[in-house]
């Protein structure tokens, strides 16, 4: 039984849960992944001069190159949603580890078009695919999620929170467009009760058959009217749309808030019962609690 959020050591002494921090956006690509075109180019460059097969041989190992960079800024997006999530799929496609051995073919092509040697072309190639793994390591080989929970409850839950999060990837996105301040800070609070019920679902799966509905058509509703605000207001500035959609996220607000809090007070109830049921068989072998 997972045990939440409130209780008698809890603060006020009741079970509201704890609200989240407004999350900040970070780029989980970097730097260090970017720069990883640039050798690509500089062998573009230098391959012009090399007679037909050196150019053929650097435009194949730049494309490689080219390639493993931009595997490895997906891998990078995947790895930072998996670990996002208390409960999340492996992902499907190792990106990460393709990376490593695109990266590993292109350098063993550029140094062979210098010194069409197989051997030194295969030193140079393993040790820029173990410097690529040493430098951002490889993919998640294990999804993750509740402990005692079947895996079929698992991927219905994973499936509903990662829509439910690009739906609110998309109100972000859209609400940019409106160029309103309150209406951005009013969404974002919105966004942060939102996710403070995916977190009450993703530590406890039972809990999705109740807010599935919330997370999907109402996400899924919330998100269209967003797109609507948006498009709208950039054009018009009419205040009274704006009005009608503060409303609205006021009414999600707090719908949302009162599924959190109801999913935390049957949790509650679930536990209590679970106390008696012991009480009771311990009072049958003869022990007493207080």
């Amino acid at each position: 039984m997972v045990q939440r959020y409130g209780g008698k050591y809890s603060q006020n002494g009741d079970t509201a849960p704890k609200p989240l921090a407004k999350r900040v956006e970070v780029d989980p690509v970097g730097g260090r992944a970017n720069v990883l075109f640039i050798p690509a180019v500089v062998l573009v460059f230098t391959s012009l001069n090399d007679g037909a097969q050196g150019l053929a041989l650097g435009l194949v190992a730049a494309g490689f190159l080219t390639a493993a960079a931009l595997m490895l800024r997906e891998g990078l997006k995947a790895q930072a949603a998996y670990v996002a999530r208390k409960v999340a799929e492996r992902p499907a496609l190792p990106r990460k580890m393709i990376a490593s051995a695109l990266t590993g073919i292109g350098v063993a092509l550029a140094a062979y078009k210098n010194d069409p040697s197989l051997a030194a072309a295969v030193i140079y190639g393993l040790a820029a695919l173990g410097l690529h793994v040493s430098a951002f390591g490889i993919d998640p080989l294990s999804s993750k999620g509740m402990e005692g929970v079947d895996s079929f409850q698992k991927d219905r839950v994973a499936r509903v929170v990662e829509e439910a999060e690009k739906h609110l990837s998309a109100m972000t996105a859209a609400i940019a467009r409106a160029g309103d301040r309150q209406a951005s800070e009013r969404l974002a609070d919105f966004q942060t009760t939102a996710r403070t019920l995916i977190r009450t679902v993703e530590e406890d799966p039972r809990d999705l058959t109740g807010a599935r509905k919330y997370l999907s058509v109402y996400l899924l509703g919330a998100r269209d009217a967003t797109i609507k605000f948006a498009d709208i207001y950039a054009n018009t500035r009419d205040a009274q749309a704006r009005a009608d959609y503060l409303a609205l996220l006021d009414d999600l607000d707090k719908n949302f808030a009162a599924r959190t809090q109801k999913s935390l007070l049957e949790d509650k109830t679930d536990l209590n019962i679970e106390i008696e049921v012991l009480r009771e068989r311990l009072s049958r072998e003869g022990v007493r609690l207080k």
